[in-house]
């Protein structure tokens, strides 16, 4: 019995050292199962690093390690900001690069994805470009073109309209002293140094009056103005003929014996049509055109020639 219980207690002592070996195997064999895990992964990452630096960058993975590999120094980055001479190259350390590339990283992501269509999309926008570079210059001639046009208009415009401006206004005082002897009137320019922009203000002053505004003169003084005004342009610059519709409406006999003067001097060079009711106008016209009323009441149209045109010729 007392063998029996040596023996048990031996077996016994033998199960436990056995289950503490057999933990410790256990124990050693997941480290090992761990670390064949771990180093097929480090090696799958090896070979994935090694076929992306031959994809992306072309370069055998040997010469990269042994050209940029950790044993080479790092050298100093510039920014657009930098002046002044670069700093030495610094030793490798893994924690300050990796901030370095996960800072180009997000540098990178901010650019986007890459587009590869992008050189022949920039050779379209450079020719478009080209093409509106032309049409501009185009547009600038065709505007400078124009700009001298205009220059040249403007100035057979301002050369024109002076001449006739001075022939008028010397015509105007003429007429101005055969319709009011004893008065004085003339054409004014409100600016004489723009041409093209300036006002024309009437003078007149008729005789034994101190005025000279149109607004202060009467009626009949301020109709027989325009009537000047009109026939100084006639005389300026004639025209084959002329057309006046109740112009001496508001005059009286004598102004209206002067105007009719006037018509006589411009019917020698050119036809005149004028629509009145004066009769010492009718008297003058060579013929009559109007509507009269006959004995029953009923409108015909009257023509009729007074004297003949060419016999007066």
């Amino acid at each position: 019995e007392r063998q029996r219980a040596e023996r048990d207690a031996a077996a016994q002592a033998l199960r436990a050292e056995m289950g503490t070996h057999q933990d410790e195997l256990r124990e050693l064999t997941d480290s090992a199962h761990r670390d064949e895990v771990a180093r097929a992964r480090q090696v799958a990452r090896i070979e994935q690093l090694q076929a992306r630096a031959v994809e992306e960058l072309g370069i055998d993975p040997d010469v990269l390690m042994e050209d940029y590999g950790p044993h080479q120094p790092i050298p100093f980055v510039a920014g657009p900001d930098h002046e002044g001479e670069l700093p030495a190259p610094a030793p490798f350390v893994r924690d300050e690069q990796e901030k370095r590339l996960r800072k180009a990283e997000r540098g990178l992501s901010a650019l986007g994805r890459v587009n590869p269509l992008a050189l022949e999309e920039f050779a379209a926008l450079e020719e478009r470009h080209a093409f509106l570079t032309e049409q501009l210059e185009d547009l600038k001639k065709s505007k400078r073109d124009l700009l001298d046009i205009v220059r040249s208009v403007d100035e057979r415009v301002e050369q024109v309209f002076t001449e006739a401006f001075h022939d008028t206004a010397e015509q105007f005082e003429h007429v101005f002293q055969r319709l009011f002897p004893g008065g004085a009137g003339q054409l004014v320019l409100t600016d004489p140094g723009n041409m093209l922009t300036t006002g024309i203000e009437v003078e007149a002053r008729p005789p034994g009056k101190k005025v000279k505004r149109l607004s202060l003169l009467s009626g009949g003084e301020r109709s027989l103005v325009a009537v000047a005004i009109l026939v100084a342009i006639f005389k300026a610059r004639p025209s084959p003929f002329y057309i006046m519709d109740e112009v001496e409406a508001a005059l009286d006999d004598t102004n209206l014996g002067r105007l009719i003067t006037l018509f006589d001097e411009l019917r020698s060079s050119s036809q005149l049509i004028v629509i009145t009711h004066q009769k010492k106008t009718m008297e003058i016209a060579d013929a009559l055109y109007g509507v009269s009323m006959r004995g029953d009441g009923i409108t015909t149209v009257v023509s009729q020639r007074i004297r003949d045109v060419a016999a007066t010729a």
